[in-house]
Protein backbone atom coordinates (compact mmCIF):
# COMPACT_ATOMS: atom_id res chain seq x y z
CA UNK A 1 0.00 0.00 0.00
CA UNK A 2 1.72 3.19 -1.08
CA UNK A 3 1.66 6.03 1.50
CA UNK A 4 3.00 8.78 -1.09
CA UNK A 5 1.52 12.32 -1.26
CA UNK A 6 -0.77 12.83 -3.73
CA UNK A 7 1.46 15.37 -6.64
CA UNK A 8 1.03 19.11 -5.59
CA UNK A 9 -1.06 19.73 -8.39
CA UNK A 10 -4.01 17.52 -10.53
CA UNK A 11 -5.80 18.00 -13.56
CA UNK A 12 -9.62 19.09 -12.98
CA UNK A 13 -12.94 18.62 -14.45
CA UNK A 14 -12.98 18.00 -17.40
CA UNK A 15 -9.97 16.39 -18.04
CA UNK A 16 -10.25 14.69 -14.85
CA UNK A 17 -13.17 12.52 -14.60
CA UNK A 18 -12.56 9.79 -11.38
CA UNK A 19 -15.59 7.74 -12.73
CA UNK A 20 -14.05 6.59 -15.45
CA UNK A 21 -11.99 4.02 -13.35
CA UNK A 22 -15.58 2.91 -11.86
CA UNK A 23 -17.56 2.26 -14.46
CA UNK A 24 -17.32 -1.18 -15.45
CA UNK A 25 -16.75 -4.34 -12.93
CA UNK A 26 -13.61 -5.41 -14.83
CA UNK A 27 -11.76 -1.68 -14.51
CA UNK A 28 -12.88 -1.52 -10.91
CA UNK A 29 -11.17 -4.66 -9.68
CA UNK A 30 -8.18 -3.69 -12.12
CA UNK A 31 -7.53 -0.23 -9.61
CA UNK A 32 -8.65 -2.00 -6.32
CA UNK A 33 -6.09 -0.64 -3.77
CA UNK A 34 -6.61 -3.55 -1.57
CA UNK A 35 -8.11 -6.95 -1.68
CA UNK A 36 -10.00 -9.01 0.98
CA UNK A 37 -8.70 -13.15 0.70
CA UNK A 38 -9.32 -15.94 2.86
CA UNK A 39 -5.64 -15.45 4.01
CA UNK A 40 -6.83 -12.53 5.81
CA UNK A 41 -8.48 -14.51 8.36
CA UNK A 42 -8.58 -15.96 11.32
CA UNK A 43 -11.83 -17.91 13.08
CA UNK A 44 -12.65 -17.60 16.50
CA UNK A 45 -14.34 -20.03 18.40
CA UNK A 46 -15.85 -21.13 21.87
CA UNK A 47 -15.89 -24.09 23.20
CA UNK A 48 -17.56 -25.88 26.33
CA UNK A 49 -18.27 -28.87 28.24
CA UNK A 50 -22.06 -29.38 27.60
CA UNK A 51 -23.97 -32.17 25.72
CA UNK A 52 -24.15 -30.07 22.28
CA UNK A 53 -23.53 -26.93 21.06
CA UNK A 54 -25.06 -24.15 22.88
CA UNK A 55 -26.38 -20.55 21.16
CA UNK A 56 -24.86 -17.28 22.65
CA UNK A 57 -28.00 -15.26 22.52
CA UNK A 58 -25.92 -11.69 22.40
CA UNK A 59 -23.76 -13.04 19.08
CA UNK A 60 -26.26 -14.27 16.54
CA UNK A 61 -25.25 -16.97 14.26
CA UNK A 62 -22.22 -18.19 17.36
CA UNK A 63 -21.97 -21.12 19.32
CA UNK A 64 -20.68 -22.63 22.05
CA UNK A 65 -18.99 -25.84 20.29
CA UNK A 66 -18.64 -29.07 22.13
CA UNK A 67 -15.28 -30.23 21.42
CA UNK A 68 -16.02 -32.31 18.99
CA UNK A 69 -17.91 -29.83 17.30
CA UNK A 70 -14.96 -27.69 17.62
CA UNK A 71 -12.82 -30.30 15.86
CA UNK A 72 -15.78 -30.17 12.88
CA UNK A 73 -15.50 -26.65 12.44
CA UNK A 74 -11.65 -26.93 12.31
CA UNK A 75 -11.69 -29.52 9.68
CA UNK A 76 -14.40 -26.68 7.69
CA UNK A 77 -12.13 -24.20 8.06
CA UNK A 78 -9.39 -26.15 7.00
CA UNK A 79 -11.06 -27.21 3.59
CA UNK A 80 -12.11 -23.61 3.51
CA UNK A 81 -8.55 -22.51 3.18
CA UNK A 82 -8.85 -20.39 6.39
CA UNK A 83 -5.56 -19.88 8.07
CA UNK A 84 -5.58 -20.21 11.50
CA UNK A 85 -8.38 -20.77 14.41
CA UNK A 86 -8.48 -19.00 17.62
CA UNK A 87 -9.85 -21.01 20.65
CA UNK A 88 -11.75 -19.67 23.94
CA UNK A 89 -13.15 -21.83 26.90
CA UNK A 90 -15.77 -21.30 28.32
CA UNK A 91 -15.40 -23.13 31.35
CA UNK A 92 -17.65 -25.04 33.48
CA UNK A 93 -18.13 -22.19 36.84
CA UNK A 94 -17.35 -25.34 38.94
CA UNK A 95 -13.44 -25.18 38.05
CA UNK A 96 -13.62 -21.57 38.81
CA UNK A 97 -11.32 -20.52 41.73
CA UNK A 98 -9.67 -17.27 42.57
CA UNK A 99 -6.35 -18.18 41.36
CA UNK A 100 -7.84 -19.23 38.35
CA UNK A 101 -5.90 -22.89 38.41
CA UNK A 102 -8.05 -24.37 35.81
CA UNK A 103 -5.97 -22.50 33.12
CA UNK A 104 -2.54 -24.09 33.82
CA UNK A 105 -4.82 -27.97 33.94
CA UNK A 106 -2.69 -29.48 30.98
CA UNK A 107 -6.14 -31.51 30.61
CA UNK A 108 -8.48 -28.32 30.62
CA UNK A 109 -11.04 -27.75 27.75
CA UNK A 110 -8.80 -26.02 25.54
CA UNK A 111 -5.69 -27.95 25.88
CA UNK A 112 -8.26 -31.28 25.18
CA UNK A 113 -9.99 -28.98 22.11
CA UNK A 114 -6.26 -28.06 20.89
CA UNK A 115 -5.51 -32.28 20.76
CA UNK A 116 -8.86 -32.87 18.85
CA UNK A 117 -8.25 -30.09 16.21
CA UNK A 118 -4.89 -31.08 15.59
CA UNK A 119 -5.59 -34.92 15.22
CA UNK A 120 -8.29 -34.20 12.51
CA UNK A 121 -6.25 -31.40 10.60
CA UNK A 122 -2.88 -31.80 9.00
CA UNK A 123 -2.34 -27.52 7.64
CA UNK A 124 -4.26 -25.02 10.09
CA UNK A 125 -2.97 -22.93 13.18
CA UNK A 126 -4.38 -23.27 15.83
CA UNK A 127 -4.18 -19.79 18.13
CA UNK A 128 -4.70 -19.70 22.14
CA UNK A 129 -5.68 -17.09 24.23
CA UNK A 130 -3.99 -16.78 27.51
CA UNK A 131 -5.50 -15.15 30.20
CA UNK A 132 -7.11 -15.83 33.55
CA UNK A 133 -10.76 -14.34 33.14
CA UNK A 134 -12.28 -17.58 32.25
CA UNK A 135 -10.79 -19.27 34.66
CA UNK A 136 -11.00 -17.15 37.88
CA UNK A 137 -14.30 -16.64 39.99
CA UNK A 138 -13.68 -13.08 40.19
CA UNK A 139 -13.40 -12.44 35.92
CA UNK A 140 -10.39 -10.60 35.87
CA UNK A 141 -7.12 -11.45 34.20
CA UNK A 142 -4.90 -11.55 36.67
CA UNK A 143 -4.54 -12.83 40.51
CA UNK A 144 -6.36 -10.45 43.05
CA UNK A 145 -4.27 -9.85 46.19
CA UNK A 146 -5.23 -6.89 48.76
CA UNK A 147 -7.72 -5.60 45.72
CA UNK A 148 -5.16 -5.34 43.15
CA UNK A 149 -4.57 -7.07 40.33
CA UNK A 150 -0.86 -7.96 40.67
CA UNK A 151 1.67 -8.11 37.33
CA UNK A 152 4.25 -10.07 38.46
CA UNK A 153 2.81 -12.96 40.60
CA UNK A 154 -0.06 -13.11 37.55
CA UNK A 155 3.50 -13.99 35.09
CA UNK A 156 4.06 -16.95 36.51
CA UNK A 157 0.53 -18.57 36.32
CA UNK A 158 0.68 -17.10 32.40
CA UNK A 159 3.59 -18.77 32.10
CA UNK A 160 2.27 -22.10 33.11
CA UNK A 161 -0.87 -21.56 30.98
CA UNK A 162 1.19 -21.25 27.95
CA UNK A 163 3.36 -24.29 28.89
CA UNK A 164 0.61 -26.65 28.68
CA UNK A 165 -1.11 -24.81 25.66
CA UNK A 166 2.45 -25.74 24.02
CA UNK A 167 2.43 -29.03 24.80
CA UNK A 168 -0.96 -29.71 23.44
CA UNK A 169 0.13 -28.69 20.13
CA UNK A 170 -1.15 -24.58 19.91
CA UNK A 171 0.85 -23.02 17.36
CA UNK A 172 0.23 -19.24 18.46
CA UNK A 173 0.12 -18.26 21.63
CA UNK A 174 -2.10 -15.08 22.54
CA UNK A 175 -1.22 -12.83 25.40
CA UNK A 176 -4.50 -10.94 26.07
CA UNK A 177 -3.78 -10.42 30.09
CA UNK A 178 -2.02 -6.89 29.41
CA UNK A 179 0.22 -7.78 32.27
CA UNK A 180 3.17 -5.77 32.15
CA UNK A 181 6.91 -8.13 31.13
CA UNK A 182 4.64 -10.92 29.72
CA UNK A 183 5.50 -11.57 26.09
CA UNK A 184 9.04 -11.59 27.73
CA UNK A 185 8.32 -14.21 30.25
CA UNK A 186 6.53 -16.60 28.11
CA UNK A 187 9.06 -16.23 25.50
CA UNK A 188 11.82 -17.29 27.74
CA UNK A 189 9.50 -20.14 28.92
CA UNK A 190 8.55 -21.39 25.84
CA UNK A 191 12.62 -21.06 24.30
CA UNK A 192 13.53 -22.69 27.63
CA UNK A 193 11.25 -25.73 26.91
CA UNK A 194 12.01 -26.14 23.35
CA UNK A 195 9.26 -24.33 21.56
CA UNK A 196 11.19 -22.07 19.72
CA UNK A 197 8.95 -22.95 16.70
CA UNK A 198 5.83 -21.71 18.59
CA UNK A 199 4.91 -18.06 18.05
CA UNK A 200 3.79 -15.30 19.77
CA UNK A 201 0.67 -12.88 18.75
CA UNK A 202 0.44 -10.22 21.62
CA UNK A 203 -2.50 -8.31 22.34
CA UNK A 204 -0.87 -5.33 22.23
CA UNK A 205 -3.07 -3.09 22.41
CA UNK A 206 -6.02 -3.75 24.24
CA UNK A 207 -8.23 -1.25 25.45
CA UNK A 208 -10.80 -1.74 28.56
CA UNK A 209 -13.60 -1.39 25.91
CA UNK A 210 -17.25 -1.05 26.53
CA UNK A 211 -17.38 -3.65 23.16
CA UNK A 212 -16.49 -7.20 24.80
CA UNK A 213 -19.85 -7.45 26.38
CA UNK A 214 -20.96 -10.28 24.51
CA UNK A 215 -17.94 -11.61 24.40
CA UNK A 216 -17.58 -12.04 28.34
CA UNK A 217 -21.22 -13.54 27.91
CA UNK A 218 -19.72 -16.30 25.34
CA UNK A 219 -16.64 -17.16 27.77
CA UNK A 220 -18.94 -16.62 31.02
CA UNK A 221 -17.07 -14.16 32.57
CA UNK A 222 -19.94 -11.43 32.93
CA UNK A 223 -21.18 -12.82 36.16
CA UNK A 224 -18.10 -13.20 37.67
CA UNK A 225 -16.76 -9.45 36.93
CA UNK A 226 -19.92 -8.04 37.87
CA UNK A 227 -19.93 -4.04 37.91
CA UNK A 228 -15.75 -4.57 38.31
CA UNK A 229 -14.26 -3.44 35.11
CA UNK A 230 -10.42 -3.82 33.92
CA UNK A 231 -9.40 -0.48 33.49
CA UNK A 232 -5.96 -0.99 35.95
CA UNK A 233 -4.56 -3.33 32.73
CA UNK A 234 -6.14 -2.71 29.95
CA UNK A 235 -5.74 0.84 27.92
CA UNK A 236 -7.85 4.23 27.86
CA UNK A 237 -9.91 4.58 24.82
CA UNK A 238 -8.23 8.24 24.73
CA UNK A 239 -4.61 6.95 23.95
CA UNK A 240 -2.99 6.45 20.92
CA UNK A 241 0.73 7.37 21.65
CA UNK A 242 0.42 4.94 24.50
CA UNK A 243 -0.49 1.93 22.01
CA UNK A 244 2.92 2.53 20.54
CA UNK A 245 4.61 2.14 23.55
CA UNK A 246 3.25 -0.57 24.05
CA UNK A 247 3.44 -2.66 21.12
CA UNK A 248 7.03 -1.50 21.24
CA UNK A 249 7.52 -3.19 24.64
CA UNK A 250 6.05 -6.46 22.94
CA UNK A 251 7.95 -6.55 20.28
CA UNK A 252 11.58 -5.59 22.46
CA UNK A 253 10.06 -8.67 24.43
CA UNK A 254 10.02 -11.06 21.52
CA UNK A 255 6.29 -11.00 19.58
CA UNK A 256 6.48 -11.77 16.27
CA UNK A 257 2.86 -10.40 15.64
CA UNK A 258 0.89 -8.00 17.84
CA UNK A 259 -3.09 -6.97 17.59
CA UNK A 260 -5.43 -4.27 18.19
CA UNK A 261 -8.63 -4.99 20.49
CA UNK A 262 -11.14 -3.90 19.48
CA UNK A 263 -11.13 -3.30 16.03
CA UNK A 264 -13.38 -0.64 13.94
CA UNK A 265 -13.35 1.94 16.80
CA UNK A 266 -9.65 2.08 16.74
CA UNK A 267 -8.42 1.62 12.65
CA UNK A 268 -6.53 4.70 13.18
CA UNK A 269 -4.29 2.78 15.87
CA UNK A 270 -4.19 -0.47 13.53
CA UNK A 271 -2.44 2.71 10.87
CA UNK A 272 -0.32 4.12 13.52
CA UNK A 273 1.14 0.47 14.32
CA UNK A 274 1.61 -0.79 11.08
CA UNK A 275 3.08 2.48 9.68
CA UNK A 276 5.61 2.61 12.98
CA UNK A 277 6.85 -0.92 12.93
CA UNK A 278 6.05 -2.29 9.87
CA UNK A 279 5.65 -6.22 11.75
CA UNK A 280 2.50 -8.54 10.74
CA UNK A 281 -0.41 -6.47 12.22
CA UNK A 282 -3.68 -7.99 13.38
CA UNK A 283 -7.02 -6.65 14.18
CA UNK A 284 -10.05 -8.04 16.74
CA UNK A 285 -13.59 -7.78 15.47
CA UNK A 286 -14.83 -8.51 18.77
CA UNK A 287 -17.62 -9.49 19.91
CA UNK A 288 -19.70 -6.19 20.24
CA UNK A 289 -18.74 -5.02 16.88
CA UNK A 290 -19.81 -8.57 15.65
CA UNK A 291 -23.44 -7.96 17.58
CA UNK A 292 -24.38 -4.84 15.88
CA UNK A 293 -23.85 -5.85 12.48
CA UNK A 294 -25.14 -9.51 12.98
CA UNK A 295 -28.26 -8.29 14.93
CA UNK A 296 -29.04 -5.32 12.63
CA UNK A 297 -28.54 -7.93 9.84
CA UNK A 298 -30.80 -10.35 11.44
CA UNK A 299 -33.53 -7.49 11.63
CA UNK A 300 -33.38 -7.14 8.16
CA UNK A 301 -31.33 -3.25 8.64
CA UNK A 302 -28.50 -4.36 7.07
CA UNK A 303 -27.00 -6.79 4.00
CA UNK A 304 -24.69 -9.20 6.54
CA UNK A 305 -22.75 -10.31 3.67
CA UNK A 306 -21.88 -6.52 2.51
CA UNK A 307 -21.40 -5.45 5.40
CA UNK A 308 -19.35 -8.15 6.89
CA UNK A 309 -17.09 -7.86 4.04
CA UNK A 310 -16.90 -3.95 3.91
CA UNK A 311 -16.55 -3.91 7.86
CA UNK A 312 -13.13 -6.40 6.80
CA UNK A 313 -11.52 -4.35 3.73
CA UNK A 314 -11.73 -1.40 6.14
CA UNK A 315 -8.98 -3.38 8.35
CA UNK A 316 -7.01 -3.60 5.41
CA UNK A 317 -7.42 -0.45 4.46
CA UNK A 318 -6.07 0.59 7.45
CA UNK A 319 -3.07 -1.47 7.06
CA UNK A 320 -4.34 -5.08 8.77
CA UNK A 321 -2.41 -7.99 7.68
CA UNK A 322 -5.46 -10.05 8.88
CA UNK A 323 -8.32 -10.11 11.20
CA UNK A 324 -9.73 -12.28 14.29
CA UNK A 325 -13.56 -12.43 13.13
CA UNK A 326 -16.27 -14.39 13.78
CA UNK A 327 -17.78 -13.65 10.19
CA UNK A 328 -14.74 -15.89 8.74
CA UNK A 329 -16.51 -18.97 8.02
CA UNK A 330 -19.32 -16.78 6.33
CA UNK A 331 -16.74 -14.71 4.40
CA UNK A 332 -14.37 -17.36 3.24
CA UNK A 333 -17.43 -19.50 2.19
CA UNK A 334 -18.38 -16.70 0.16
CA UNK A 335 -14.47 -15.44 -1.48
CA UNK A 336 -14.67 -19.69 -2.46
CA UNK A 337 -17.91 -18.87 -4.16
CA UNK A 338 -16.88 -15.84 -5.73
Amino acid sequence: MSTDRLPPSLPSFPAARPRRLRRADWTRRLVAENRLSIDDLIWPLFVHEGPGNAPIPSMPGVERLTVAAAAAAAREAEALGIPCIALFPATDPGLKTEDGREATNPDNLICQTVRAIKAATTNLGVLCDVALDPYTSHGHDGLIVDDEIVNDATLDVLVQQALVQARAGCDIIAPSDMMDGRVAAIRSALDAEGFQRVQIMAYAAKYASAFYGPFRDAVGSAANLGRGDKRTYQMNPGNGDEALREVALDIAEGADMVMVKPGMPYLDICWRVKQSFGLPTFAYQVSGEYAMLAGAAERGWLDRARVATESLLGFKRAGCDGVLTYFARDVARALKES
